[in-house]
């Protein structure tokens, strides 16, 4: 027999965990708003929908109207904000319209029937559209139609632009489609039956959607098939894709599945009811899902449970998050409720619902990445630094504004750094092969304050010493009981460091520069070593 090591220095990305025992949240208010579409929000906050009444509405964040106006019919397509103000909406009426920040109407354009899926806006401000009529077409900014290409079936399924402008769609043809900027036939991947999800694209260009075949699929931007996930039931509602790399997605058979991009599952959590809308990943980690039965549930990045709201009404709509951090759903009937205090949406490749708040439905590209991180940056910060008890800090204004400098926290001069040392040994966790030190104590033996912290990634501030150069450093963290973490091997990359193992229970030897630390990390009790025969593959039991 032999013995095998079953400890790593690899380090993969994750985000905030949750404890699982969270306290749940209250809905602030409710409203009847004859909410029949999913909600666009801006970012100030205001909120924008097709009503039962087929009109549509903008609100504040509060639910008061600011205007409407009367479309020919109601809809259901999520409308669209774009960057300069224009709302652009769709309805039963085969019009695709576009209002002014005042409500008022600056065009409406006809196509060949009903617009139930959501339109997409293009880099240039042209708008994508697709029809139960069997067409998908490009408008521009003045709602001219550019091109029309035709599908020959309904299309149901929301178009996605990726970063290259590729348009991908599903129809009742059983196919996703490829589209070229202009409108031409890349290619089609067949799936089992007809196409109701939505695409959502990896930041790789890979794309996913679910099937009424009861599978989930991965198709590369060649068209090839990468992977498929079979479930119970079929899956009509859109996935998407986490900063952590996870595509996460519903089911009618009362499952959320989270897949990681190379097709491999991470969790599956047990909705205990149909779901026909989209998750959402708040910048906690969270995934924030409806289920038909009306429950909202909010699942930690480990697939626990972290609280449940139940309406009692049906939900099928995605939920609604503002960058100022207001969670928002619609159930049966029209009635908006909403839950204040909450993450914004994470950063990521596709964490939402038509990729951000205003709907706009594709990939974005680095400039307006970084405009969205900054707008969400206050809100993110708020929930991050709430205080004992569970009473959030206030938020800032959603006025976008530059990201703001790290502000650095010097550690406490009470401890020594041989005592912080100390003090990382004895927290030391094991969790999946991996040794996670506290960050606060690290940071302290290492003598180098913590700046920025994001769910993801800690900035720790290293002074110069000796040929060593100073500056802020980026290390991985992961929460683990709403404790940050950090890997010990991530500690090796560091500018300066290096690090030995000792035989147990010396621990692990910190070299920066000149300085040594000894840790007390008793590495092979926390990753104890796993028998393994000789000759695995030809022992048989």
């Amino acid at each position: 027999m032999r013995k095998t090591l079953a400890f790593s220095f690899i380090f993969l990305p994750f985000t905030l965990i949750q404890a699982s025992a969270q306290s749940t949240p209250q809905v602030s208010w409710t409203r009847d708003l004859k909410v029949l579409s999913s909600v666009a929000i801006t970012d100030s906050g205001d909120l924008v929908f097709v009503g039962s009444d087929a009109r549509i509405h903008r609100t504040d964040a509060s639910g008061a109207e600011k205007w409407n106006y009367a479309a020919g019919d109601i809809g259901r397509a999520h409308p669209i904000v774009t960057p300069q103000g224009t709302v652009i909406a769709a309805s039963y009426d085969d019009q695709v319209y576009a209002l002014d920040a005042s409500g008022k109407l600056l065009w409406k354009t006809k196509l060949d029937g009903d617009v139930f899926a959501s339109p997409a806006l293009r880099p240039d401000g042209s708008v994508i559209v697709a029809t139960a009529g069997g067409s998908v077409s490009a408008l521009s900014p003045q709602g001219q139609v550019l091109w029309t290409f035709k599908v020959g079936a309904p299309v149901f399924s929301s178009p996605a632009v990726a970063a290259d402008g590729s348009i991908y769609f599903g129809g009742q043809d059983s196919q996703l489609h490829a589209l070229t900027p202009d409108g031409k036939l890349k290619w089609t991947f067949r799936a089992g039956s007809l196409v109701f999800s939505s695409p959502a694209l990896d930041a790789q260009g890979n794309v996913y959607f679910g099937s009424s075949d009861r599978r989930i699929y991965s198709v590369a931007p060649d068209g090839k098939q990468r992977w498929v996930r079979p479930t119970g039931l079929f899956v009509n509602a859109s996935p998407i894709v986490t900063s952590g790399g996870l595509v996460v997605v519903g089911s009618y058979d009362g499952n959320v599945y989270a897949i990681n991009t190379s097709g491999e599952d991470e969790w599956t959590y047990p909705a205990g009811a149909p779901v026909a809308a989209a998750a959402a990943e708040l910048s906690d980690g969270s995934v924030v899902v409806p289920d038909l039965s009306g429950t909202v549930h909010a699942i930690g990045t480990a697939g626990q449970a972290l609280w449940k709201i139940s309406s009692g009404k049906k939900i099928d709509t995605n939920v609604a998050v503002s960058d100022q951090g207001v969670l928002y759903f619609a159930t049966e009937g029209g009635g908006l409720n909403a839950i204040q205090k909450q993450a914004p949406l994470a950063d990521g490749p596709w964490t939402s619902f038509r990729s951000v708040p205003a709907g706009w439905g594709r990939v974005l590209n680095a400039q307006e990445a970084q405009a969205r991180t900054a707008a969400k940056r206050a809100a993110a910060s708020a929930v991050l630094a709430r205080q004992p008890g569970g009473r959030p800090v206030p938020t800032a204004p959603a006025t976008p504004r530059p990201v703001p400098q790290p502000t650095v926290t010097p550690p406490a001069p009470a401890r020594t750094p041989e005592q912080y040392a100390q003090a990382a040994g004895e927290g030391a966790r094991a969790l999946g092969g991996q040794v996670y030190l506290p960050l606060t104590e690290v940071a302290g033996a290492l003598g180098t304050p913590v700046g920025l912290l994001t769910p993801r990634t800690a900035t720790l501030a290293f002074p110069a010493r000796g040929t060593v150069p100073g500056g802020p450093q980026a290390v991985p963290v992961r929460y683990i009981d709403r404790a940050a973490f950090v890997p010990l091997a991530a500690l090796a990359d560091l500018p300066g460091v290096s690090l030995a193992a000792r035989r147990a229970p010396a621990g692990v030897v910190l070299t920066l520069g000149e300085r040594s630390l000894t840790l007390p990390v008793n590495v092979p009790a926390l990753t104890p070593l796993v028998a393994q025969p000789e000759f695995p593959t030809l022992v048989r039991r």
